[in-house]
């Protein structure tokens, strides 16, 4: 066909042509347009039908969850046809909860993460199924196998085999690029691709390989690429942000033996981590979001997300376990699946593609039916009422699918009530397993001092009057003696309750605390007091044995003393007190450094069988 300048050029029976052609295309038009106003209406009265009763079932929810506030948003096809708000957004101002209100929407971060990757295997610039380490050669892992395997998709999908380890972020202030550079001493607790286990520092990963590879911050990136299309004008990355907006979400939760409500600090220590879980949006900027993964990446016409990065994403890359069908008889959620930043499971016969978020106070849950084009955005204030989000989604998708109505919430508030008064009664029996009229091995002051583990950092360990003080990522409470070398905490009701158990090396120092962090017992080392490097250059030299065989000291600024003993290979020299090292074959066999005067003397070697002196030459 012409275009419409040309025609209009035209006279006699093609000009009337032309007027007949245009009043015909103009009514169609019309119908067309009044048709989609029409369905649309049609629509908004069918769900407003099937969601009929929804607001008094909510009211009940909240009153039998003792729930601050929760907000629900729904979307069909392309357009969001439902959000409400319920109960308050700061419940001790008594603020409504509105579509507009601002919160955390925590771990459902992890999807833009996912999605902004895989804009960069579109270009080139990573890839979902070669090892990583191709792609951005300074990543390291636990060991060589983990090098020359981990994928893309390995990390983005919780099946590297290591397990979560979120006390190294939490409450820390390590910058992203120091939390890449500890993965290497996460060790894997599972065979790779075997087990799924959940593990946000592969995600702060992936958001730090994102800015290598594209040049951008993981902020930037996902801010041009992702928010900026989807015209998502409220939604940001961090607690200071979000608390300069009209409408902003307050954190509230129920006490743990009682049912008082109090106010939960924001969690903002979140940089670091910030690509698992720094996003804060409401229901009307992630009904966008939902639109464009509903419809293969579309939004308002246009390809905003690439279709083939939404497929991969919700390929299964490892199934998880139906737990909650085998152990409580709920049938209804079969065969779950991890893609990438996203699960995938049969909801009643029904495909659902969901994630949910979780920091303290706040809750989410962004989900929808790919087949059916329905999406649900739930948020919750309230660590008490986090299992809402899935119940609330359950009963909205089961309302517009025409079931009957799954007892959710009954099954969850039961399981939430015994859970309560058994945490309530198993902590008046905490310490029963003291074992009296003990004390410590040392004077209190000795143990004083900072305890360093690779992967989660330093602890550092205070003296106030005659109690010890515990400092370990923004956590500061006093500790008090349990028995032997077991020193805890108060059990705090918001940073709960630490207990260290120190450990003395074989000769008598305390040297070494555990803690029970995660899925695993942690060791920190005690930092020794930092020489001067000049003196530690001074300690190089050559030493003389009895029978009159040398053993050379070596030192090189980046890695220290070694010891070299006679026709053997170096040995690194590891500092345990002051002058006083070891090697890391022995800990029970020392040697110490003899300076007198400012000059060195000799170096002693001191062992169980006895002592040695090598004078220096």
């Amino acid at each position: 066909m012409r275009n419409r300048s040309s025609i209009v050029r035209g006279d006699g029976i093609q000009g009337i042509r032309l007027s007949v052609y245009w009043s015909a295309y103009a009514a169609v038009s019309l119908l067309v347009a009044l048709a989609c106003v029409v369905g649309a209406q049609a629509q908004d009265v069918d769900v407003a039908k099937k969601l009929e009763g929804f607001d008094e079932y909510m009211a009940k929810v909240l009153k039998d969850w003792n729930g601050p506030g929760i907000g629900v948003g729904i979307v069909v096809g392309d357009k969001l046809v439902f959000a409400k708000g319920y109960g308050y957004r700061d419940y001790e101002k008594k603020l409504p909860f509105t579509p507009g209100t601002v919160c955390p929407v925590a771990s459902n971060t992890k999807l833009f993460t996912a999605v902004a990757a895989g804009m960069l295997v579109e270009e080139g610039k990573l890839t979902w199924d070669k090892p990583v380490r191709e792609s951005v050669p300074t990543i390291r892992f636990y060991n060589e196998q983990l090098n020359n395997t981990v994928t893309l998709r390995d990390m983005l999908s919780h099946r590297t085999g290591i397990t979560r380890h979120d006390t190294i972020w939490y409450k820390s202030d390590f910058t992203r690029k120091e939390l890449f550079d500890r993965l290497k001493y996460l060790e894997p607790q599972e065979p790779m691709r075997q087990t799924f286990l959940y593990n946000n520092l592969m995600f702060a990963g992936v958001g730090y390989m994102i800015e290598l590879q594209s040049g951008k911050t993981w902020e930037q990136f996902v801010r041009d690429r992702i928010l900026q299309p989807l015209e998502m004008k409220s939604t940001g990355y961090t607690i200071a942000d979000m608390v300069k907006q009209p409408e902003h979400g307050v954190g509230f939760t129920e006490k743990r033996d009682s049912f008082d409500l109090y106010r939960v600090p924001y969690y903002e220590d979140i940089e670091g981590v910030a690509p698992c879980g720094a996003i804060v949006s409401n229901i009307e900027d992630l009904s966008h979001w939902l639109i464009a993964l509903m419809n293969d990446g579309r939004y308002h016409g246009k390809q905003v997300l690439p279709a083939d990065v939404l497929k991969q994403t919700l390929q299964p890359a490892i199934a998880l376990p139906n737990t909650a069908a085998e152990q409580r008889g709920y049938w209804e959620v079969l065969n779950a699946a991890y893609g990438m930043g996203r699960q995938t499971a049969s909801y009643r016969g029904h495909l659902v593609t969901f994630h949910g978020g979780d920091l303290p106070g706040f809750h989410s849950q962004v989900s929808f039916l790919p087949k059916e084009r329905i999406g649900v955005v739930v948020f919750v204030i309230g660590n008490h009422t986090a299992p809402l989000y899935n119940h609330v989604t359950y009963n909205v998708y089961e309302r517009l699918l025409g079931m009957d109505q799954t007892p959710w919430i009954q099954r969850g508030l039961d399981m939430r009530l015994k859970n309560k008064e058994a945490n309530t009664q198993a902590r008046k029996k905490a310490g029963e397993d003291r074992v009296p009229n003990t004390k410590p091995s040392h004077a209190l002051a000795d143990y004083v001092g900072d305890y360093e583990n690779p992967a989660y950092g330093v602890m550092k360990i205070g003296l106030k009057g005659t109690q010890l003080q515990f400092d370990f990522h923004k956590m500061n409470m006093p500790m008090t003696h349990v028995h032997y070398d077991r020193f805890d905490t108060p059990d705090d009701e918001e940073n709960g309750k630490w207990s260290v158990n120190f450990r003395t090396n074989p000769q008598g120092d305390i040297e070494q605390a555990v803690m029970s962090l995660d899925e695993a017992e942690a060791m920190f080392t005690r930092k020794p007091e930092k020489l001067d490097p000049t003196l530690l250059g001074r300690l190089a030299g050559s030493y003389e044995t009895p029978t009159g065989t040398t053993i050379q000291v070596t030192y090189h600024e980046n890695s220290g003393l070694s010891i070299v003993p006679p026709g053997g290979r170096p040995l690194p020299l590891t500092q345990v007190k002051g002058l006083r090292f070891r090697t890391p074959q022995f800990s029970d066999v020392t040697f110490e450094f003899v300076v007198e005067s400012g000059q060195v003397k000799a170096l002693k070697q001191k062992d169980p069988s006895g002592e040695f002196s090598f004078p220096r030459r």
